[in-house]
Formats: structure tokens, C-alpha cells, sequence
């Protein structure tokens, strides 16, 4: 389950091709070995109303929170956070540079005993790799 909420302020449309970050996303996580792949969810909501810092509409956000299952200890947590967060970083380096701009990723732990699910791509994908 590593489900990706990004939220991002309408004004990086005309700076970001936050499809392309989707799936930048969907990729650093792959890379991490630790997520079963048939779980990873990137999705993005565009933020049309928003108040930064002095309220100057040329600010710019980005924030990212990141919903796991439990099982996997700090270490490897920290590790896996630190690549995602390094490649979004970096592909919000021109955005840095043109205009103000914050960047936030956060990780939060769900609870198994109050975390239901119901997927069936896991099977998919295994289906897929047998036949090949």
C-alpha cells in the first residue's frame, strides 16, 4: 500500500508537467525495492484556492504525504523517503530557480487495525509475470 497524495498550488501548471511528476513518483518508488508494485497509487490534486506566507500569488507549493502499512522499520523507511523525495527534488530544480517556491513530503503509518483494502492488480501482475 504506499499511497501518494500530492497537492500542489494551480499556479505550477504553467511550470510543471505534473504528469510527468506523477509518474516520477511512481518510479522512485518502484526503485526502492519496498513496495509491492501492485500497490504503489500516485495521484495529484490541484489546489485552485490557496494562501501562502504574505498571500503573494506567485508562491508556489508542493506538498506530498505518503500513506503506508505498517512492517517496515525507520531505517528503511528513511532510506526509501530520502531517494523518492531526492528525485522530486530535483525535478522541481527549475521551479526553484524561476519562482518561491515549498516543497514537503511526509510518510504516515496506517494502523492496520483501521486500514480495509480491497485490490486486486497484486493478482493481475502475477499473472501477467507467469505468462510472461
Amino acid at each position: 500500500m504506499p499511497h501518494f497524495t500530492i497537492e500542489y498550488s494551480a499556479n505550477l501548471d504553467t511550470q510543471v508537467d505534473i504528469g510527468a511528476v506523477v509518474e516520477l513518483v511512481r518510479k522512485a518508488a518502484v526503485e526502492t525495492g519496498i513496495f509491492p508494485l501492485g500497490g504503489i497509487r500516485v495521484r495529484a490534486v490541484k489546489c485552485e484556492h490557496y494562501a501562502i506566507a504574505d498571500g503573494r500569488k506567485s508562491f508556489g507549493f508542493l506538498d506530498m504525504v505518503l500513506r503506508l502499512g505498517e512492517g517496515r522499520d525507520l531505517v528503511t523507511r528513511k532510506k526509501a523517503g530520502e531517494h523518492i523525495f531526492k528525485a522530486l527534488s530535483a525535478c522541481l530544480d527549475p521551479v526553484f530557480a524561476n519562482s518561491k517556491f515549498a516543497l514537503s513530503f511526509d510518510m504516515q503509518i496506517n494502523d492496520k487495525e483501521t486500514s480495509w483494502k480491497r485490490n486486486n492488480i497484486h493478482e493481475a501482475l502475477n499473472v501477467e509475470a507467469v505468462l510472461g
